[in-house]
């Protein structure tokens, strides 16, 4: 089986797409099927990973930087050029093949550029956030909280399958394999470390703010802070120099692959919204989500709504409430809550499930 996935990763963007679509091909490998990613070279593009990963890749030319991008959809400037452009230079990527699946992971396409590629496919599939646009396609994937289908009226046909919810969420295999020792270790649970990870980019430097917040807050003198960046993480090294100067024990780690392990084994986590969300609750880790982002606005507060994470608007909000978590007697009990509420909501096997679909025969 061929399939093909059109997504992108950028400063503007993040790496959140691309990288789970790459543990979707990662998985349909396993089963036999070739995967190919279709990417344009932005600033900030993962098309070195996914050559890593043992994918092939075709990048597309650079962003056109003198292109006015239309209001519609509203992530349009993300592509880097229009629509139908895009769609053409994908068609020549493609040359005369005809795949069994394109995948389309990406904010700022939609219908009328779905329909262009339906003579190189035979099947379409998209994974959306926002339910913000119409597709063409077969198959739609959209693992957020709170969401439903009906979402998607009008904005799809009726002969559309849906996956709605977490319990679709793309994740590595690795998180599974540390979810019992993660809840376990969180019956007798001392709030000692602290993971800080805000996203594979973090555009906005909110971690250097996150860290500004942390040392006018009340906490323990023995607390080991850890963060995690993406090595294109254009705030680096000023992060790095902020966390040197931290009155904690600080660490930054770049470019990690043992991200499961790192968050099974930390006690607290301060995060961004976004896909990285259910990897937090598959291994039951209590978190305070940062809203970076107005599309991340629903999805955080829906985890709130499930007493699955604590939402904060910018870091003084979230110093404020660090601090009051810290000065609390039940902190424990608190985040032992918080914990068993967020591991319930997400499967383990989204991915399996997904595979299973797609490797389905087309009649």
């Amino acid at each position: 089986m061929k399939t093909v996935f059109r997504t992108d990763a950028s400063h503007d963007i993040g790496t959140g797409h691309v990288m789970r679509c790459l543990t979707l091909a990662d998985a349909l490998r396993e089963c036999g099927a070739q995967c190919t990613f279709i990417c344009r070279s932005h600033a900030g593009h993962l098309l070195d990973l996914i050559h890593q990963r043992g994918h092939s890749v075709i990048a597309l030319p650079p962003a056109d930087v003198l292109l006015t991008a239309p209001a519609y959809p509203t992530h349009a400037k993300w592509l880097g050029t229009d629509w139908a452009t895009d769609a053409l230079q994908t068609q020549q990527a493609l040359d005369d093949q005809v795949v069994d699946w394109l995948v389309v992971d990406h904010y700022a396409l939609d219908r009328h550029w779905e329909q262009a590629l339906r003579p190189k496919t035979r099947r379409i599939m998209v994974i959306d956030d926002l339910a913000d646009r119409p597709h063409d396609c077969d198959l739609l994937l959209d693992q957020n909280l709170g969401r439903q289908a009906q979402d998607y009226l009008g904005m799809i046909s009726c002969h559309t399958q849906t996956l709605i919810g977490p319990a679709y969420a793309l994740l590595r295999a690795e998180f599974a394999q540390w979810r019992e020792h993660s809840l376990k270790r969180r019956e007798s649970l001392q709030l000692k470390n602290l993971l800080i990870t805000m996203g594979g980019v973090d555009q906005t430097n909110a971690t250097s703010q996150v860290l500004d917040a942390l040392t006018r807050s009340k906490l323990p003198n023995d607390l080991r802070i850890t963060v995690v960046m993406g090595p294109n993480a254009p705030w680096m090294a000023q992060v790095q120099a902020r966390a040197a100067a931290m009155p904690r024990s600080t660490q930054v780690l770049v470019g990690v692959s043992n991200m499961a392990q790192l968050m099974a084994e930390s006690d607290l986590c301060i995060g961004a919204a976004g896909g990285s969300a259910w990897e937090r609750c598959v291994v039951g880790l209590p978190t305070f989500v940062l809203i970076l982002a107005a599309n991340q606005h629903s999805g955080a507060m829906a985890l709130q709504s499930h007493d699955a994470a604590w939402v904060a608007a910018d870091a003084e909000q979230l110093r404020t409430q660090i601090s009051a978590l810290f000065d609390k007697t039940t902190q424990t009990a608190a985040l032992q809550k918080m914990s068993q509420a967020s591991a319930k909501l997400a499967a383990c096997n989204g991915v399996s499930q997904v595979v299973e679909l797609l490797l389905e025969p087309h009649v």
